[in-house]
């Protein structure tokens, strides 16, 4: 399942651990966007350098993420014909405003979750073309599990911590969310 794959993906992310990061991110595209495998590899490369290009703190590549990501949504667009109706370049706009969002929450410089569950909201309402009180809780979950995440980091990002366990509920606690309200 997607949460599953996401959870590794994450936990491959914070290790720096790049060949699990690109194995999960393959089963997150295959299963997310409904892809061929090569497709898929394809888009799960794209997404792997925008994750390294994210990366650093604080010297990180903001533009090359965002590159990288509309690269990734230009793929998923020509995937899906006429199905999706987005624009890459706004699609990988939102997508790292949000990884933004995350990192001031994750270092204390942003107040509250606000702020970072309405960027999710942006981004799954314009992806999916739903209105944003759809994916609401989609995102609010979404949150939940990076706050599991980031306790989990702060913690040693040891793999056999029970705040991985948790960070995966929520995930798939937001993939079940978010595949109700976009019908999927």
């Amino acid at each position: 399942m997607i949460g599953d794959a996401e959870a590794r993906a994450w936990a491959s992310y914070y290790r720096r651990e790049w060949r699990p990061f690109l194995r999960a991110a393959v089963e997150m595209v295959h299963e997310g966007f409904g892809m061929s495998r090569l497709r898929s590899l394809r888009g799960a490369y794209l997404v792997l350098r925008a994750n390294q290009k994210w990366a650093p703190y604080p010297d990180n590549d903001p533009e090359a993420a965002r590159a990288y990501m509309r690269r990734f949504y230009a793929l998923v667009l020509r995937d899906h014909d006429s199905d999706l109706r987005l624009d890459p370049g706004e699609a990988s706009r939102r997508e790292v405003e949000w990884w933004r969002r995350h990192r001031q929450h994750q270092y204390g410089a942003a107040g509250g979750d606000q702020p970072l569950v309405d960027s999710l909201v942006e981004l799954y309402s314009y992806v999916y073309d739903v209105p944003g009180d759809a994916v609401r809780e989609a995102a609010r979950q979404r949150v939940l599990a990076m706050q599991h995440s980031d306790a989990w980091v702060k913690a040693g990002c040891d793999l056999a911590d029970p705040l991985l366990a948790q960070e995966r509920e929520a995930l798939l606690a937001s993939y079940r969310s978010l595949r109700a309200a976009v019908g999927s």
